[in-house]
């Protein structure tokens, strides 16, 4: 049984990046998604490393932070933070779908 190290850090990074997102802007949507996605994430690491074939979780909210950030990007064309959200949560789909590392 492999630990989802890659999981647990992709959650602790939207964790990390709702609290930056209120300790600098404070933007309070930003806490309330960072970590209620970082949960679901670190959730959905947890499912993994448990049973590598139960990606349900994960990727349903890596799916979710893919479109909802992709959306942003295509509209507010900036890198930070929508752009660097959807690339990591498009990895991380194309991971789990893949069966990568």
């Amino acid at each position: 049984m492999a630990v989802d190290w890659i999981g647990f850090g992709y959650a602790a990074l939207l964790a990390i990046g709702g609290f930056m997102g209120y300790s600098r802007k404070g933007s309070v949507m930003s806490l309330v998604a960072g970590l209620s996605f970082g949960i679901v994430s670190g959730y959905g690491a947890y499912c993994v490393s448990h049973d590598q074939s139960d990606i349900k979780i994960s990727l349903i909210a890596a799916g979710a932070l893919t479109a909802i950030m992709g959306l942003r990007y295509s509209k507010s064309r900036k890198i930070m933070p929508a752009g660097i959200i959807a690339l990591m949560s498009l990895f991380m789909v194309l991971r789990l779908v893949l069966g990568l590392f």
